[in-house]
């Protein structure tokens, strides 16, 4: 079993003692006032002015990234109709030649 090499509960290295004095009043415990309660309201406040910001900030995220999608939708659109007349004019050329 492993003991501990410092004592957990050290003895007093002298006599201790100690006299009760019966002139001084015992000070009662005195439990601290509670803290002011704040009123309930809103952590933000919002003026009409800053209420109308908010939506139009909104509105212009939401014309972003409207336009960046549809500009890809466009862009797949535009390649996929490359690709595909390229296909077209490869076939007809292999056809042509197959003929010969």
């Amino acid at each position: 079993m492993l003991r501990p090499k410092i004592p957990t509960n050290p003895l007093p290295s002298g006599i201790v003692t100690g006299t009760a004095r019966s002139d001084v009043p015992a000070v009662p415990h005195q439990t601290p006032a509670p803290a002011p309660v704040a009123p309930a309201r809103p952590t933000v406040q919002l003026t009409p002015g800053a209420v109308v910001a908010v939506i139009g900030g909104g509105t212009a995220v939401v014309l972003v990234v409207g336009a960046v999608l549809v500009s890809m939708l466009l862009a797949v659109a535009v390649t996929a109709a490359s690709l595909a007349i390229s296909a077209l004019v490869v076939r007809s050329l292999v056809a042509s030649q197959n003929h010969r």
